[in-house]
């Protein structure tokens, strides 16, 4: 799919930051993302491989919520240095188009000032730490995107997901929420827990070769 199909289907300044940025063809995953509903404001769960264009899938949904004026966008991430990895990455393509904050910092603070922003980049801690310090500003956030979401299986991190998840969608009406992951093993099951259409894509612009490595030589399977 061709860029220039979803041009009339997003904010004029959204597509022409991502085609400044060089995006002219869509990559499988993306093409699915948008035929699953990704702009009609439908929950997804993304499960493709590493750089196989999740990242764009989520920008798409953000900023169209932003630039349209319907609400903020909140990105969560699992650590700190992805957290400002994608904060520097965000900024640089839409910092002229609106404001985007990094909130990884103090989790004992209401970070008041983030009422001026319009994407937040944060860890799921920090979101649940401003979450109980009742930060006003949450009520307008239309799209939440959880990065790495196959963390909730996870012991330390997993169960503050859930419940960051679950409360979020209790207390933001119509919120769209995209989950992204390389890696889940129960994807049907969490879409369903996540009342999301999954999208599901092995396209990878590297192509993956196994093979057994021994006593300095490799056999590549055929």
């Amino acid at each position: 799919m061709e860029l220039s199909a979803i041009r009339d289907k997003i904010p004029s300044k959204l597509y022409e930051a991502v085609s400044v940025a060089g995006v002219k063809e869509l990559r499988p995953a993306q093409e699915k993302a948008i035929n699953a509903g990704l702009l009609e404001g439908k929950n997804l769960l993304v499960c493709t491989p590493t750089a196989s264009g999740k990242t764009l899938v989520a920008e798409l949904a953000a900023c169209s919520a932003i630039l349209s004026g319907r609400g903020r966008a909140v990105y969560i991430v699992p650590l700190k240095a992805l957290a400002s990895e994608k904060y520097k990455s965000f900024k640089a393509r839409y910092g002229t188009l609106f404001k985007v904050a990094l909130s990884i910092g103090d989790l004992d603070s209401s970070d008041s000032y983030l009422s001026d922003y319009d994407l937040v980049v944060c860890t799921a801690e920090k979101l649940d730490s401003l979450m109980r310090h009742g930060a006003a500003w949450l009520r307008s956030v239309k799209v939440v995107v959880v990065d790495e979401i196959h963390l909730l299986n996870e012991p330390k991190r997993g169960p503050v997901l859930e419940v960051l998840i679950t409360l979020l969608r209790q207390l933001l009406s119509g919120v769209q929420v995209i989950g992204l992951s390389a890696t889940i093993g129960n994807a049907e099951e969490l879409a369903g827990w996540l009342g999301a259409n999954l999208v599901v894509d092995d396209w990878r612009p590297v192509k993956l070769h196994h093979g057994i490595y021994y006593d300095g030589r490799i056999d590549f399977r055929k």
